[in-house]
């Protein structure tokens, strides 16, 4: 009698699960070099010894497959990614996979250090992958990690983003509208104000577009036009009148005039569509601001207002571990200058990597603070006074401030202009003496 052994079932042999890591080590480390058509990626996983390299497609199917893939293999641990960019479309896919630690990589920082190994200034995607790789492996504690924004503040910057970059094309068709005014009918632009983006101006050049229009308006329809647009002072309305009627054409070339004038035309409405869509900017940015959390600490500012204050909220946003000294804010904002020293020689200097439109706003807000802060206004007269220009002065006054907004949003505590004035005369008595002598 023969026996038979009961088989077992087969089954899939068990994957070897990823160890636990020590606090603050990494499952494994990436350098990510992003290219119009494939992106060069080098790897190194964590107690390896060799790196991995390969190459993806450019598609957003491609990236969020390989990233979810990583996932698994790493069983969701902190991966450490380096790539040079600090927004735009890598940074926003890479934000969807909060396992991921992204280190923004300057281009000039990875060029540099690539050249530092190969003078000859080979580059290819692969090895640029390589040596974000080692920038990471060898340099993370020296570079800054991205950390994103809450929803409330993310929000509020990417509206004051949209509405810069909305700004600036306005103001680069109203430069391209002054200059063919320059070219066939100069009056123009002293009649219509400064502001060539404004109703006034737009609507004074297509109600005349060419001078021989203008001449032939009575008088008093143009003071009723200038009265219509809040333009109500009598003198300068009667310096304009003036003014058409001693015109003369700059040129009488008909052809000339009349493409100037199609263009003119192209122009104002194409403003007029960009100043709808500014002031539906606002508005959203308005209630984006009501809503957020630091509102009133960033309101009370002395000048900010409601172009600046949600501006200047989004450069410190909600998460106080972001920012554990203001000096890091000075720094990377590029407030505090940079000294170089060579010799007997030393130039002090800005930091020219920085963010341009953040660095900006402080000065911006900076030189706006001196007409409604007694302190600030002290201080800047007094730069003045020992022969500071202006630029210098602002960015003096901006540096100053930081320290104090930091100091207020770590303690969630709005300015209060007295109570800083009055620690002024313990720390600072030059400046309070001045203060009480404006």
């Amino acid at each position: 009698m023969s026996s038979h052994r009961k088989k077992k079932p087969a089954t899939l042999p068990k994957e070897n699960p990823v160890a636990e890591l020590p606090v603050g080590e990494c499952a494994a480390l990436i350098g990510l070099d992003w290219g119009d058509k494939r992106h060069a990626i080098a790897l190194l996983a964590h107690g390896a010894q060799h790196r991995e390299t390969l190459e993806l497609e450019h598609s957003a199917e491609s990236l969020h497959a390989w990233l979810d893939a990583l996932k698994v293999r790493f069983a969701g641990q902190s991966v450490a990614i380096a790539v040079e960019a600090s927004k735009g479309a890598i940074i926003n896919a890479l934000l969807e996979h909060p396992w991921l630690l992204i280190y923004p990589v300057h281009p000039a920082t990875s060029r540099r250090f690539s050249m530092a190994f190969t003078p000859s200034g080979a580059k290819a995607d692969v090895p640029d992958a390589q040596t974000l790789l080692e920038l990471v492996r060898h340099h993370r504690g020296r570079l800054r990690a991205l950390l994103p924004h809450d929803p409330a503040t993310r929000q509020l910057a990417l509206l004051n983003e949209l509405r810069r970059k909305v700004v600036d094309h306005r103001t680069l068709l109203s430069n391209q509208l002054t200059s063919v005014l320059k070219g066939y009918y100069p009056q123009a632009l002293e009649l219509m104000g400064e502001k060539r983006y404004s109703p006034l101006a737009l609507d004074f050049v297509e109600r005349w577009p060419d001078l021989a229009l203008l001449q032939a308006a009575r008088p008093e329809t143009l003071r009723r036009f200038y009265h219509v647009h809040q333009v109500r002072r009598p003198e300068l309305i009667e310096a304009r009148l003036k003014l058409v009627r001693a015109a003369r054409p700059l040129t009488k070339d008909a052809n000339l005039c009349e493409i100037s004038k199609l263009q003119v035309q192209m122009l104002i409405d194409q403003i007029r569509v960009l100043n709808e869509h500014v002031a539906q900017i606002d508005e959203k940015v308005v209630a984006a601001f009501a809503a957020h959390p630091e509102a009133d600490l960033f309101k009370s500012l002395p000048g900010a207002g409601a172009a600046l204050a949600p501006r200047l909220t989004v450069l410190f946003g909600t998460d106080r571990a972001r920012w554990v000294s203001p000096t890091e804010l000075q720094n990377y904002y590029g407030i505090a200058p940079v000294t170089q020293k060579s010799g007997g020689q030393k130039w002090v200097h800005w930091r020219w990597n920085a963010p341009c439109f953040a660095r900006q706003t402080l000065v911006e807000w900076a030189g706006l603070s001196a007409q409604y802060s007694s302190w600030a206004k002290a201080y800047y007269l007094e730069q003045k006074r020992r022969g500071k220009s202006h630029s210098v002065i602002l960015r003096s006054l901006a540096f100053k401030w930081l320290r104090i907004l930091w100091r207020c949003w770590q303690d969630h505590q709005p300015y209060d202009e007295a109570r800083y004035v009055a620690r002024l005369q313990l720390r600072n008595p030059a400046l309070f003496t001045l203060i009480q002598a404006a």
